[in-house]
């Protein structure tokens, strides 16, 4: 068995199938809630402790997977590019919004992390909560975070993201569909952007782009926090 764990394929296997099948599951049974990036989450969990599996043996697969999520990054340039003319048209609805949307992000980790008491290295490792993964690995690393508190804190937001938006959009009467991508791609990233692709085309195309231009406006941010020496 130790064998089979300690291979490279046993992690990529292991998080490919589960993802695989969640999201086939979700498919067959139009449940919203089967989640595949929650689910299989949990179930790795689970099959490591249960099975009494090393962490270590899991990433020589995992890792390969994690040294993807860079290049990946790259694709966020596509909605860039493919909606450059909406870009234009609402250039400064787009960044002041996204930019207000990425503030204010950050402000309330701050704000709220003093408020509760919570120490540096927990409110460093939540600066990226709403931006797409990759990026907010490299923030973590960036500030030197908890890697783990990161992702988790980007799939609670993304979640909650994509449950609440249409509750909310129309709680505050929000009509607009470039509005409504703009909000939820600047504060829920890719799982956010799903729930924006079933509200309408320009919603999905607004909140693709926005995850792009928040997670530079982010980083910049965070750059501008470093130098200025709040971290």
């Amino acid at each position: 068995m130790e064998t089979i764990t300690n291979a490279h394929l046993f992690g990529i296997f292991l998080t490919v199938g589960c993802f695989y099948l969640i999201s086939l599951a979700r498919r067959k049974s139009g449940f919203n809630w089967l989640n595949p990036l929650l689910l299989s989450t949990v179930i790795i969990i689970c099959i490591l402790v249960l099975g009494e599996i090393p962490y270590e043996h899991y990433m020589k697969g995992g890792g390969v997977i994690h040294a993807l999520l860079g290049p990946v990054t790259v694709v966020l340039a596509l909605p860039l590019y493919r909606h450059r003319k909406l870009l234009v048209e609402h250039k400064y609805s787009i960044i002041g919004g996204i930019v207000s949307g990425v503030v204010s992000a950050i402000v309330s980790v701050i704000v709220l992390s003093r408020l509760l008491g919570l120490n540096e290295f927990l409110e460093r490792s939540l600066i990226g909560h709403s931006v797409t993964t990759p990026i907010g690995i490299g923030l973590s690393d960036m500030l030197q975070a908890n890697e783990g508190i990161t992702i988790i804190s980007i799939m609670i937001t993304g979640l909650l993201g994509a449950s609440i938006a249409p509750f909310m959009l129309k709680l505050l009467r929000v009509t607009h569909p470039v509005a409504k991508g703009l909000s939820i791609g600047t504060s829920s990233h890719a799982l956010g952007t799903t729930k924006a692709i079933e509200m309408g085309e320009t919603e999905g195309a607004m909140s693709g782009l926005a995850i792009g231009v928040a997670a530079l406006t982010t980083v910049l941010i965070v750059i501008l926090l470093q130098f200025m020496g709040w971290y």
